[in-house]
């Protein structure tokens, strides 16, 4: 088995925090089984919002009109395998930094002649103050319908609740579950 391609977009803006954790195990995992990992720290990165222009029509050498820090993303979503959407659990939802990252992929299916966009193994890793399955369910379910219209095939969730402050994830078992779901991936 060849290894795969794996992106990870981090939506958390603490490095050393509880999202972070969990994409350390996941990464740890992916990497024990012969995957390669990019990562990107979204928080870290000059991104702006999508105008939601249609600009990459006028310029087919151009990915997007804007020239920010997507443009590093760019062909690393291109050729990745598996997309990890990674975040903090904020208002029952994925970060404004990754919203807004995710947004502007739109660009890439832009550039397709026929507006397709590239098929893509996704996974979600979340850490979130609350727990359980009522304060999981908006998320989860945006996460689901963002795959169904994409077409995207989902390998898994961890969504780590209980954990706010950095460090309240050490220990918790969905630490554990983030390895074993990054060394999962064929």
């Amino acid at each position: 088995m060849m290894g795969r391609k794996i992106l990870i977009l981090n939506g958390g803006p603490r490095l050393n925090g509880n999202t972070a954790a969990l994409i350390r195990e996941f990464t740890k995992g992916a990497e024990s089984a012969g995957h390669t990992v990019a990562r990107f720290d979204l928080d870290r990165m000059n991104i702006h919002g999508c105008k939601g222009c249609l600009g990459r029509r006028k310029n087919p050498e151009e990915c997007c009109v804007q020239k920010d820090e997507m443009n590093r993303i760019y062909p690393e979503y291109r050729s990745a395998d598996v997309l990890v959407f990674a975040s903090p659990m904020c208002y029952w939802g994925f970060s404004g930094q990754l919203k807004c990252a995710i947004d502007r992929l739109f660009a890439v299916t832009e550039s397709d002649p026929k507006w397709a966009t590239p098929h893509k193994k996704t996974i979600l890793l979340m850490a979130s103050e609350g727990s359980g399955k009522e304060n999981d369910a908006p998320v989860v379910q945006y996460y689901q319908s963002l795959l169904g219209f994409l077409g995207w095939e989902d390998l898994g969730s961890v969504i780590a609740g209980g954990v706010l402050k950095i460090g309240d994830i050490e220990g918790h078992p969905g630490l554990q579950k983030a390895f074993e779901l990054g060394k999962s991936i064929a």
